[in-house]
C-alpha cells in the first residue's frame, strides 16, 4: 500500500465481483488506520441492510462500525473535518455525484478508501465505479471462485429473476462465476420462462 502522508489526499479503490473479499479488504486498512489513531469514518448505503444497519459486514461476518447515507451529498453532509480517513462501501449504490464528491475529499487533504462492484450482473460496468476507477491513486482487483469450476471469478452471477440493475442480495441470490461460466442473460431468461409459465396457467 503506498498512500501518501503530509495530508497530500489519497484515493483507494477496492474493485471486484460479489464474494471476492472487497468488504473484508476495506475494514482491514480501516482497522489499521484506527490502530495508528487515525480518525475515521465509515459510511455505507442505507438500501444495503443485508447483515447490518449500522456495521459493513462482509460474507465471512468481520464487521466494522459504519454510517448509512443516501447518497454522495450526504457524506458531505456528516462528515467531521478533523476526519483524516473516509471509508466508503458498495459506492456502486452512491451514484455520480459520488465521484466529484471523492475527488474533493481527497483534494481537502483526505485518504478515501472505497469498495465496490466494478460490473452489474449483466457484465457491464457498474457506474460510477469505471470513473471513480479514473480518479484513484491506487486500485486493488478483487477476484473470487467460480461457484461452478473453481477458477478464478470476475463475474457476480444473479440467480434470481429481475432485470433490476440494484436488487440487493448474496448468497442464494448471487454468486460467483468465471468468464466461461458466466450467464449474463440468466435472470431475464428465468423472467420470460416465468412469463410463460403463467399464460400457461
Amino acid at each position: 500500500m503506498n498512500f501518501a502522508k503530509g495530508g497530500l489526499g489519497w484515493i483507494e479503490v477496492v474493485c471486484g465481483p460479489m464474494f471476492s473479499g472487497k468488504s473484508e479488504e476495506l475494514i482491514r486498512r480501516l482497522r489499521r488506520a484506527e490502530i495508528a489513531r487515525q480518525r475515521v469514518q465509515i459510511f455505507k448505503p442505507g438500501i444495503d441492510q443485508r447483515y447490518a444497519d449500522d456495521h459493513i459486514v462482509s460474507h465471512s461476518e468481520v464487521k466494522i462500525r459504519s454510517t448509512n447515507v443516501k447518497n454522495a451529498a450526504d457524506v458531505m453532509e456528516r462528515l467531521d473535518l478533523r476526519t483524516e480517513i473516509i471509508g466508503i462501501d458498495e459506492a456502486q449504490f452512491l451514484g455520480m455525484e459520488l465521484v466529484e464528491t471523492v475527488v474533493k475529499l481527497a483534494d481537502m487533504g483526505k485518504r478515501v478508501i472505497i469498495a465496490g462492484l466494478d460490473t452489474d450482473y449483466l457484465g457491464r460496468p457498474f457506474h460510477p465505479m469505471p470513473e471513480l476507477l479514473a480518479v484513484a491513486d491506487e486500485i486493488t482487483k478483487t477476484l473470487a471462485i467460480c461457484v461452478q469450476c473453481g477458477n478464478p471469478a470476475k463475474h457476480t452471477q444473479r440467480l434470481v429473476a429481475s432485470e433490476d440493475l440494484i436488487v440487493v442480495g448474496a448468497a442464494g441470490m448471487y454468486e460467483a462465476r468465471c468468464r466461461r461460466c458466466f450467464e449474463p442473460e440468466l435472470a431475464s431468461v428465468k423472467t420470460r420462462s416465468e412469463v410463460k409459465q403463467t399464460a400457461a396457467v
